[in-house]
């Protein structure tokens, strides 16, 4: 394993970016299973999963009411 100084950074920023697209899987308008299966891929892949969740995951707008 490499023992580089940012590593401790990089995994906050990464587990920061995993919360996101696990916030963002729920509250998208893809159906529970699809949010289900998107949650197990960001839990268990956490780099990859956010990547591909960033790229791949549905494009719904969150409505939120002014």
């Amino acid at each position: 394993m490499l023992n580089l100084p940012y590593n401790g950074i990089l995994g906050v920023l990464i587990l920061i970016g995993d919360v996101w697209a696990i916030l963002s899987i729920f509250q998208s308008s893809a159906s529970n299973e699809k949010k289900a299966l998107w949650i197990i891929l960001v839990v268990l892949l956490p780099l990859i999963g956010l990547i591909l969740w960033y790229f791949l995951g549905p494009k719904g707008t969150v409505s939120t009411r002014a």
